[in-house]
């Protein structure tokens, strides 16, 4: 009787230490996961924040570029329709980018006062030209960026979690979408207006050299 009893506690004394190692073992569990749902939603608030921040501060680099851009313009266009356009992106994008450097201020973002090195690069190429290549140039310029600014600030209209930064990107589309059809009607004047002059000169040419042979 003694060993069946002593058999009996034994084996109900490690059924209970099992019990109780599994118990802890689910209140383990349950302490850390909500540490780490809480430790990946930071994470994601995080990179959410990062995106937003690169989103106005890849807007404001690219504003400064098309002030400077349209100024240029402005200096070197032979085109009436170049010289227009230009003016229209000195005031268009000035606004543009004081309307983002208050929402950066507003949101704690330090915003950009210059423009990238690749837009330094762009600018200088079109400094050395002048005349119809300089407005055709030009032109071409002002409709690939602004399909690449349209598109951009598509995506941030649609992903961005700030509400201020989507509510700045689905009221500025449709300026920009403006701006793109002027720079495509521009892009086609400048197109017209080179071949109407390369075809004036030649017949110039022509009646020149039929004079010298009479």
């Amino acid at each position: 009787m003694n060993q069946s009893l002593a058999k009996v506690l034994y084996v109900a004394g490690v059924t209970t230490f099992c019990t109780f190692l599994g118990c802890w073992a689910v209140l383990a569990h349950q302490e850390n996961t909500p540490a780490q749902g809480s430790h990946q939603t930071s994470t994601r608030r995080a990179g959410s924040q990062m995106n937003d921040e690169n989103f106005l501060r890849n807007a404001a680099e690219g504003n400064i570029a098309e002030v400077k851009f349209g100024k240029l313009a402005e200096e070197k266009g032979q085109s009436e329709e170049v010289k227009k356009f230009g003016k229209r992106m000195v005031e268009d994008h000035s606004k543009a980018n004081e309307e983002l450097k208050q929402l950066g201020s507003r949101e704690g973002i330090n915003m950009p006062t210059d423009w990238s090195h690749k837009h330094a690069q762009k600018y200088d190429a079109l400094a050395k030209l002048s005349g119809p290549e300089f407005d055709r140039a030009y032109a071409r310029s002002m409709v690939q960026d602004h399909q690449q600014d349209i598109a951009e600030y598509k995506q941030a209209s649609t992903t961005a979690k700030n509400n201020s930064l989507k509510q700045y990107f689905e009221q500025t589309l449709p300026t920009l979408e403006s701006h793109l059809q002027e720079a495509k009607e521009m892009q086609s004047e400048v197109s017209r207006e080179g071949v109407s002059k390369g075809k004036a000169g030649g017949a110039s040419s022509h009646k020149g050299g039929g004079s010298s042979r009479r």
